[in-house]
């Protein structure tokens, strides 16, 4: 998607230890077009597919589930990543290591929300090691739901993430893959 890839030059910045910055229009502050834009490509590359609700992650994944959600009219669930006093009853949970913040968390669904009526879409800012969407990907198969895809709006593709969902027969598709990024270099899109 050149318009993410674009962003991605212009305010990007590339970290030491494969950490892509892009908090400016990403994942602290947002922009808002920005997201509608990569709501409707979402809503174009899955065109067709039974979505009923779509999937993500607290806590960066939240805004960019819920824009694309207005284009397929649908609610978003997200996985919490500890439990509260506002969730009751019974819960699917599971393990999810992050790569940005080296640790894992305890994340939850309630089973109020999931289910084997539902038609899944994970939507998600960054793949990177493929860690988190294992972990919603184990929740979805525990509730009996159906994934019919995941849609990710920086892939790096340096990294085993993507060749690892994918290689599941999992359609995966991201609005913007890196094949390599560096301080020095900068980023190279496939």
């Amino acid at each position: 998607m050149k318009i993410l890839e674009d962003r991605i030059r212009k305010d990007g910045v590339v970290k030491a230890g494969n950490v892509l910055k892009v908090d400016s229009f990403l994942n602290h502050q947002m922009d808002i077009q920005l997201y509608d834009e990569m709501g409707k490509e979402w809503k174009r590359l899955f065109e067709g597919v039974p979505v009923t609700k779509i999937l993500t992650i607290e806590a960066s994944g939240i805004g960019m589930a819920c824009i694309a959600a207005l284009h397929f009219h649908v609610p978003v669930v997200f996985a919490k990543k500890s439990q509260s006093v506002n969730i009751d009853g019974d819960v699917y949970s599971t393990k999810i290591e992050s790569f940005t913040h080296k640790r894992v968390y305890d994340v939850i669904v309630s089973k109020k929300y999931l289910g084997p009526e539902d038609h899944i879409l994970i939507i998600d800012d960054f793949l990177a090691n493929g860690k988190a969407l294992e972990g919603l990907i184990r929740i979805i198969e525990e509730s009996g739901a159906v994934l019919e895809g995941i849609g990710i709006a920086i892939e790096k593709g340096f990294q085993a993430g993507g060749k690892l969902i994918r290689e599941k027969g999992i359609r995966l598709e991201s609005l913007a893959i890196i094949d390599s990024m560096d301080e020095k270099n900068g980023i190279v899109f496939r």
